[in-house]
């Protein structure tokens, strides 16, 4: 019977946090182990489905990268990589945008329609939601068919928000001269929780947030402004993949995104302690 009154006090202390999100937009940005690993998918997609019927509106972002280097590989072409990002030229592209808009996107709509919810899967391509322009380092290396956000154009989501529907959006764009770019996802999630005026951007990776020391599990920092992560990133506390993430919570932060979190998708149900409890997980980047 504890356990039944357990259950109930959940609840009960999740009334406040609908209550204030109930309406609200938040922009998830899924990847890394939680769309590896079969059971962790399971409740990520659970837990997607519950803030829906709850009232608020989440609006899927995802990448791929593994899942990309797996197919390259099956065709015996080898991923090549420059400052983290996978050097695309044309046949890379066609394998990029097949895996990305074809296979985990449509897998993604699948099973959250398979377990209760509506959802609908887009890229870039559709409705002029993603212009792209290519990317540039100012260096050396061309990065082929990597691109970079130029405008967003967000009706074709709030319509499909508005009819009920969880969007579902793979990280690729179309340039204005017809070419599909590789975007980066985090970049992707930054700016459409920019454009939406989202109540959260929701990062799920590999860890449990950021770190003050990256080789000290027990630094994990629950809040960081903005000034102290653009130190952290000039100084190397902050690197690799880790850095799109943070730059994507600023730049939805200086555009008018109320909150942004970084937090650990290889753990159940993380989503759910994020918005619904007090406790909250991961780091909090905030202005």
């Amino acid at each position: 019977m504890e356990e039944f009154f357990q259950r109930a006090q959940v609840l009960i202390e999740a009334i406040p946090y609908i209550r204030k999100f109930y309406g609200k937009t938040f922009v998830i940005k899924y990847g890394g182990n939680a769309m590896i690993n079969t059971e962790i998918k399971k409740a990520v997609i659970l837990d997607i489905i519950l803030l829906k019927y709850l009232g608020l509106n989440p609006v899927i972002v995802h990448g791929g990268g593994p899942e990309i280097s797996d197919f390259l590989k099956k065709i015996g072409k080898k991923s090549a990589f420059h400052h983290g990002l996978r050097i695309t030229d044309g046949e890379t592209m066609e394998v990029v945008n097949m895996v990305l808009a074809g296979k985990i996107n449509k897998e993604l709509v699948a099973l959250i329609n398979q377990y209760g919810g509506k959802a609908v899967g887009l890229s870039g391509q559709d409705g002029h939601l993603l212009t792209a322009g290519k990317k540039d380092l100012n260096d050396q290396v061309d990065l082929g068919f990597v691109g970079e956000v130029e405008a967003i154009c967000p009706d074709l989501l709030q319509l499909l928000m508005e009819k009920s529907y969880i969007p579902i959006v793979a990280s690729v764009g179309v340039g204005s001269d017809g070419a599909i770019y590789n975007i980066n996802a985090d970049t992707v999630a930054g700016e459409l929780a920019a454009a939406l005026q989202a109540e959260k951007l929701i990062i799920l990776t590999d860890t449990e947030g950021i770190y003050a020391d990256p080789e000290d599990p027990s630094s994990l920092l629950s809040t960081i402004n903005i000034e102290k992560a653009r130190a952290m990133i000039g100084h190397g506390q902050i690197d690799g993949g880790m850095v799109p993430k943070v730059e994507a919570c600023i730049h939805a932060l200086q555009q008018g995104v109320s909150r942004t979190h970084i937090i650990d998708g290889r753990r159940f149900h993380t989503l759910l302690l994020e918005v619904l409890t007090d406790q909250g997980i991961g780091t909090m980047v905030v202005e």
